[in-house]
């Protein structure tokens, strides 16, 4: 089986552990097997909400080598090594690849503002140096730019770029990729709340925020959308939605932090600038999760 067709179904953003300043390896090795043993289909290791911008380049190196260690070939690993610098996003991509990841997510466009031509240079260079399947990360909310259509299309013809981790928030976006690019473009969710209409757009999966908490939840959601059983789909989607809202009333990743701290898979430390979730994220993470039956 292609890694294309491996990656699918409930992918996990890991959250990074910390403890007194410092990565708690020990937490991560028993969230990542913890991730598998409930059932997560794919993980991705230093993306945002595993604060790959605050890890220094030795901890964001150590992150994707226990992941890859831990799970030791049982689901694909998608480490996160992109950067708005294209040097170091293919040192990055380089280093992935030197531990095993099974692909990368990659990303560009924070704070540079590059154009749609800058964008696909950058892009093109790091797959024409480095031969892992990459997946490319299409979030304007935080790189301020898009990774337009007609330039996705073009991409996508290098056969290293495989598909795209979608956080537009735009629904139209899966069937116009299917259109302009052909079903083997893989599509991937980023956004929990939106999953199931993204899934009946022809997605493949989502790499989602809320599976660090509820994996088995999260995984039993996907796999119904992927057997298009949407009916059962959606009595998971109206568990989970206040779950997926309260992980985001303050900046990722301190309320599914905050909410891995309730259930004892690690603290609720973030590194500045982030600061630890309010008294109102914590109520309503607290409601979340009693909701979706996760604690008492």
């Amino acid at each position: 089986m292609s890694i294309k067709d491996r990656i699918k179904g409930s992918i996990t953003a890991l959250i990074t552990p910390m403890k007194d300043g410092k990565l708690d390896e020990a937490a991560f090795r028993k969230l990542v097997s913890w991730q598998i043993a409930e059932g997560t289909n794919g993980l991705v290791p230093c993306g945002t909400t595993g604060e790959s911008p605050t890890l220094s380049h030795d901890e964001h190196r150590r992150v994707i080598e226990i992941c890859v260690e831990e799970t030791n070939g049982r689901v694909p690993v998608i480490a996160g090594a992109g950067s708005n610098s294209t040097t170091e996003a293919i040192e990055l991509t380089k280093f992935a690849k030197s531990v095993g990841a099974d692909a990368v997510l990659s990303v560009t466009g924070y704070y540079n503002k590059p154009s749609q031509e800058g964008q696909y240079r950058h892009f093109m260079a790091v797959a024409d140096a480095v031969n892992i399947p990459i997946i490319l990360y299409n979030i304007p909310p935080r790189a301020i730019v898009e990774i337009g259509l007609d330039i996705m299309a073009k991409l996508a013809k290098h056969p290293n770029i495989i598909g795209v981790k979608d956080a537009t928030a735009n629904l139209l976006r899966p069937s116009r990729e299917r259109h302009a690019i052909g079903k083997d473009w893989l599509l991937l969710s980023g956004e929990d709340g939106t999953a199931l209409a993204y899934m009946a757009h022809g997605g493949h999966g989502c790499i989602s925020v809320s599976a660090n908490v509820a994996p088995r939840l999260c995984a039993e959601f996907q796999a119904a959308c992927l057997a298009k059983d949407f009916v059962k789909a959606l009595s998971y989607q109206d568990r989970l939605l206040p779950l997926h809202d309260a992980l985001f009333v303050n900046p990722n990743p301190a309320p599914v932090k905050y909410a891995a701290s309730v259930l004892g898979l690690c603290s609720s430390e973030v590194r500045l600038p982030l600061v630890e979730a309010d008294e109102m994220a914590r109520g309503r993470v607290n409601e979340a999760l009693a909701f979706a039956g996760l604690k008492a």
